[in-house]
Parts: C-alpha cells; structure tokens; sequence
C-alpha cells in the first residue's frame, strides 16, 4: 500500500493495481460525533463544496498520519475496497507500507498503529525510495548505483541505491500540494481571485510546466473562482508563462534535494550514476518538462519510469512476492 498525501495505491498479490484513489476521507457529524460517509473518490468530489455538518479531509499531510483516527478509516475502508468480493479468509491481511524516508520513529509508529487497527494480521514498512526503485526495475540488488527521485503529494524522496539498500536517502516536505498552494497564490496576488484546490490541480495538469514555453507558445486555461474586491464569482484567462513562474519556486527546492543528494554520493556509486542517470517517480514526474529541467541543471540523462504514479505501490507488492527483496523490509 502507497499510502500517500494526494493519492493511495493498493496492489494485492496474484491481482496487481486494484485500488487508486485519493487520500480523502469526508467526515458529519451527528450530535458531535464525527462519522464517515465517504472515502476516496466519492469524498475528493465533495472537497471545497461540503456544508456546515461534513468536513471532506485528508489524514494524512507530508506523507505522515495527521489524524490518526480518521486514517484507521480510510485504510480500513481501502482494505474492504481492495478485497472486494474475496475470502473472509483475507480479511486480516499482512501489509507493506510505504513510508517517506525522512520519517520520524513517532511518524512510522503512527502508521503502524493505524494499519494494525484498521485490521492488518501484521505491518511491514519499507523506505518509499526504495519501493519506488524496485517498482521501476532498477537494479536494487546489484553492486549498481541507481538514483531515484519520487515526487509525491506532500514529500520529495530522493534515494541513492545499491546492493540492496540506501546508500543515502534525503527528502523535503515539498511536492504537489506545494506546487497547487502555489498557483492559488499566485491567481490570488495578480488576479485578486480567490481559487480551490481542485480548481488549483487542475490548472497544474493542463497548463503547469517546469520550463517556459516560448514566446506566443504557451497555452492558455480558463479559471473560475471568486473575485476578492467585488465578493462575486468570476472567471479569467491565465497563461501558461504565468503558472511555470508560480511553479518555479518549490521546483527549484526539488533541484536543490537532488543536487545534495549528488554531493553526498560515492564516488564509485557516483559512476554508476553517470550512466543510468536519474529516473523520475510519482505523480510530479508527470509535470511537462520536470525531466528537462533536471536534466539541465545536474548534467545528467532523466528518464521518467514506465508507470510513475504506480511505482511506488508495485515495489512494495513486489516486496512479498520476491524472496530477494526481503532484507529492505522493516517488520513491525
């Protein structure tokens, strides 16, 4: 299980990917006692347009547990998602979690409970970095240095692998939701329009961007929110010039990760580094031109993996599946 800030992934052994939806849990209250009337999908849906009694969150900020009970919820209900239709026989299953590598022991505690609670026979953690590398077929276990860089909702992990472990991992509380809350920020400061964080992913999708496009080249995204000097909803144009600028900003805190990271290397791993290059990772690497603008600023080639979005939850599944990956396990 990727148990992510933005987004969750589940795979099942024998099924693959069989569950992805956002990490949003919508809660009412009835008589002060909050209840759950949705989880995922249908929650992100009701985000920015819930009234006074339901409160769409998410449990999770930074890649850790923010509301330990709420998040028992989710994976709870995320667990009966994924086994749908199977054997009560698996309804204590054995989990991997992914955790960011940068976690405190409190922060890996909070994620154990959570998923025991929510009905885990037993709970193994593994380094989200390393997940993500053997999900793209890195060669984890080879005396091969592999640099690998997830750029997730709430972290950026970046990880430098070799035989079978982390030579070193370093990673930032900066990732998509800093990039939406820095859209809002900027519609807000040059359009005086006030804009959700759906509103804000949107435009991130369809017109963000690493690099500036050239002159006359850019494309343009229609954006509705309310207006902060009339108090009325409004609509405008915005540029993409004017999205890569605001993205600049918590891109250039990424570059900064990955050069550090590169500083530490070995100089033998470092080699090795020369010629895999860098592969790039969950949903940020979908971000236009991501892969250019590292590959500019560091010197080396940039390859995005076959399935970012997934990797992550396929090393972990891969993790229980092969014997060979069983040292980058912690048992809890």
């Amino acid at each position: 299980m990727d148990l992510g800030t933005a987004n969750t992934v589940v795979y099942v052994r024998g099924r693959g990917i069989v569950l992805a939806e956002p990490s949003v849990v919508a809660l009412q209250t009835v008589s002060g006692v909050d209840r759950v009337i949705a989880v995922g999908d249908d929650a992100k849906l009701m985000m920015g347009k819930t009234p006074g009694d339901i409160r769409a969150i998410r449990p999770l900020r930074n890649g850790v547990i923010s509301d330990l009970e709420v998040a028992e919820q989710m994976i709870k209900s995320f667990i009966a998602k994924a086994q749908g239709g199977r054997s009560r026989m698996l309804s204590s299953p054995q989990i991997v979690i992914c955790v960011p590598s940068g976690s405190t022991a409190v922060e890996r505690r909070a994620i154990r409970d959570a998923a025991s609670n929510a009905g885990a026979r037993r709970v193994f953690l593994i380094d989200e970095p390393m997940a993500a590398a053997i999900g793209a077929d890195l060669p984890v276990t080879h005396p091969i240095g592999s640099l690998i860089v997830d750029i997730g909702g709430g972290t950026t992990e970046v990880g430098v692998i070799s035989v079978g472990g982390l030579h070193m991992a370093t990673s930032i509380r900066t990732g998509g939701d800093h990039m939406d809350d820095a859209i809002v920020s900027q519609i807000r400061r040059c359009h005086n329009l006030l804009i959700g964080e759906s509103t804000a992913e949107r435009v991130k999708k369809e017109i963000g961007g690493a690099i500036r496009p050239e002159d006359g080249q850019g494309r343009i995204c229609i954006i509705k929110g309310r207006d902060l000097v009339r108090g009325v909803p409004h609509e405008i144009e915005v540029r993409q010039e004017e999205i890569v600028d605001a993205l600049a900003e918590p891109l250039a805190q990424i570059v900064s990760v990955v050069r550090s990271a590169l500083e530490s290397t070995a100089p033998e791993i470092a080699a090795d580094i020369v010629e895999s290059g860098i592969v790039l990772t969950g949903g940020g690497a979908l971000l236009e031109g991501i892969s250019a603008l590292l590959a500019e600023e560091t010197g080396l080639p940039v390859t995005i993996a076959e399935d970012p979005l997934n990797c992550t939850a396929l090393g972990a599944g891969r993790t229980l599946e092969d014997s060979a990956y069983a040292g980058v396990l912690h048992a809890g």
